[in-house]
């Protein structure tokens, strides 16, 4: 329920409300309704309107108040006024309806309000809607509370994939670290090392692999803005060639770890003791299904090599690389036969091929 309305903020709204009204065809005096419901005021009654006439609806009186520069501080107070059911609809007789009675917003306004809300808000809008008995509203309801229920259950599923960082936390920065790219025929091993802040609010991070591309790419561009540091680390094929792919993936570890901007004092690692590297490091098996600092590491990983794989198959077409990513799908293998190997190809790897 909102505060009264003063004398200064209902000659306010009575301009508003006239001019709306106007330009509906509606003859209706506002100051003579007013006058005859003032005493309700005191309840936070403003009433307008006539019953057999089309009310305005909520974006009506936000787009009108927010044309007029003057009318700003009153629109934060009408809207909740009509939000909060504390709006009444007056009729002929002079008579204030129930909340059972009050404006009805149109679905899609309703719908539009959900879907702009913020995942924090989604409760308050169930509950400020519960009192509306059409389907249309109460199917709305369910599927939000559906919503609020499933983000909960994500949120316990993170705080139990903190619980590495949790463990360590004491000991200042950790650091994820993961790869992507051991398999493939063709293409990069790509490795990423990830700082996230200890307070972070990320959800749904998880093993690249479990995610869609979208949702992959959804979260990249989240890590990348939120986390404390990133980098990342590539070996070309020749290289994997050379040192073989478990080698490989070492260096391209080590290259991601030089690249961050701040040092961290904890590696957790996915499964495997990177040599070479000083700061102390606790391998996790399935770590990135375990560690949300792991799982940001593999996503990161994940969406560079891809994007970088998208690529090549502009230069090299034929060889699907944008969809199978180099890894030994049938067309990538009919394409090897038919067209021989590409510059990005393994020559290890594809022996058994050409």
């Amino acid at each position: 329920m909102g505060r009264p309305l003063n004398g200064t903020e209902i000659a306010e709204i009575e301009i508003v409300v006239n001019q709306l009204y106007a330009e509906r065809g509606i003859n209706d005096d506002v100051n003579s309704i007013y006058e005859r419901n003032k005493g309700k005021l005191n309840n936070g009654k403003y009433v307008i309107g006539k019953v057999k006439k089309k009310m305005p609806t909520l974006s009506d009186f936000q787009k009108k108040l927010d044309e007029r520069e003057k009318c700003k501080e009153l629109a934060e107070i009408l809207i909740p006024f009509l939000r909060g059911n504390s709006l009444g609809i007056f009729d002929c007789e002079s008579t204030i309806f129930s909340n059972e009675d009050i404006i009805s917003f149109d679905m899609s306004e309703i719908k539009d309000e959900f879907t702009a809300a913020k995942e924090a808000d989604w409760q308050s809008m169930c509950n400020q809607y519960r009192e509306d008995s059409r389907s249309g509203v109460q199917k709305l309801i369910l599927q939000y509370e559906k919503k609020i229920k499933a983000l909960e259950a994500e949120k316990l599923r993170m705080e139990q994939m903190m619980q590495y960082e949790h463990k360590y936390e004491h000991l200042g920065y950790l650091c994820g670290i993961d790869e992507v790219g051991r398999g493939p025929l063709a293409g990069p091993v790509v490795a990423c090392a990830v700082i996230l802040p200890a307070n972070h609010q990320i959800l749904y991070l998880n093993d690249s692999k479990k995610l869609t591309a979208h949702k992959r790419e959804e979260l990249y561009d989240v890590i990348l803005r939120e986390a404390v540091a990133v980098g990342i680390g590539m070996v070309g094929p020749a290289k994997i060639d050379e040192i073989n792919i478990l080698q490989a993936t070492y260096e391209a570890m080590r290259q991601a770890i030089s690249k961050l901007k701040v040092a961290p004092q904890l590696l957790l690692n996915d499964a495997v003791t990177i040599p070479g590297v000083e700061i102390p490091q606790v391998p996790i098996i399935k770590g990135d299904a375990k560690s949300a600092s792991i799982a940001a590491a593999s996503i990161v990983a994940k969406v560079t090599r891809d994007r970088l794989m998208v690529e090549y198959d502009k230069t090299l077409p034929g060889y699907g690389f944008a969809s199978n990513k180099g890894y030994g799908s049938t067309e990538h293998i009919e394409a090897l036969k038919k067209f021989g190997p590409t510059p990005i190809h393994r020559t290890t790897f594809i022996k058994n091929f050409v």
